[in-house]
């Protein structure tokens, strides 16, 4: 049997790769199994480690992991280099080889319902490894202008430092209208219950010209931007495209197998 896994906090419990994973490789008849692993603070290295020991056949690593497991792989393909996070891995004998599959599955989501981002303007709310996919991808599709934005300020910088974009204080998108045609949120607090700042921001926001709401999140964390979507007649994308996307393309690295994204999409309906 082949041994798949996602390492993450304790929030891996509630991913939906796991199902979507199993139901796709139950529908090639492969013997696999997709596993999710909660990783304490300061085990990942030995988490890691665990791929090369117990034989497993390929990962995926989950938030708060995706930059901090970046040293402990053996090589990093060129994407995942130059965004600066991780999302799969790929074992080859002993060596580990970290890529970012998020990036061009948020391409491939966007692609899905012909939304042309070249020459519009975006804000992306986050300051971890999805952020950085996000500022990544829509900077390689010529979006206009990118600015990011995030309760972290000096992570805020850093990104905008790193892809040469403008950032924002979360004071300043509360306040005043800005010519935004799309919303990113990259960030994981999305539910008005686990950050009630957030929530009073998001509330606040006034973009007139903005066309989608997409937020990374699914099911009830995207609660809040789903109904501010809503509230002002913006057109809303949850985390769930490009979720199956991003699979489909990891899936390849791992089996080298080229499955219709339908299959993945299927997967996560069941």
């Amino acid at each position: 049997m082949k041994v798949y896994g996602i390492f993450g906090d304790e929030r891996v419990s509630q991913a939906k790769s796991p199902a979507m994973f199993n139901n796709v490789l139950k529908k090639l008849g492969i013997n696999g199994s997709y596993v999710p692993f909660t990783v304490e603070p300061g085990q990942l290295g030995h988490a890691i480690q665990s791929i090369r020991v117990l034989n497993m056949a390929g990962a995926n690593v989950a938030v708060p992991y995706k930059e901090d497991v970046m040293p402990c792989l053996d090589i990093l393909s060129e994407g995942a280099n130059i965004i600066g996070a991780v999302n799969t891995i790929v074992r080859n004998g002993k060596e580990l080889k970290g890529y970012n599959t998020n990036a061009i599955g948020i391409m491939d989501a966007l692609s899905s319902i012909d939304c042309d981002v070249e020459g519009k303007s975006a804000l992306v709310f986050g300051t971890g490894g999805m952020a950085k996919a996000a500022v990544f991808i829509l900077n390689w599709l010529r979006t206009r202008e990118v600015t990011v934005t995030g309760r972290n300020e000096k992570k805020v910088a850093s990104i905008a430092s790193r892809f040469k974009i403008k950032s924002m204080s979360l004071e300043r998108v509360a306040t005043g209208a800005m010519p935004v045609n799309i919303i990113v949120n990259a960030a994981p607090f999305s539910m008005s219950g686990k950050s009630k700042e957030m929530a009073r921001v998001i509330d606040a926001i006034d973009a007139p010209e903005c066309e989608l709401v997409f937020d990374l999140n699914y099911g009830p964390a995207s609660e809040v931007w789903r109904q501010m979507a809503e509230q002002r007649g913006i057109a809303f994308m949850d985390g769930l495209s490009p979720l199956a996307f991003q699979a489909r393309r990891t899936f390849a690295l791992w089996t080298r197998i080229q499955v219709p994204p339908e299959d993945f999409i299927e997967a996560l309906q069941l």
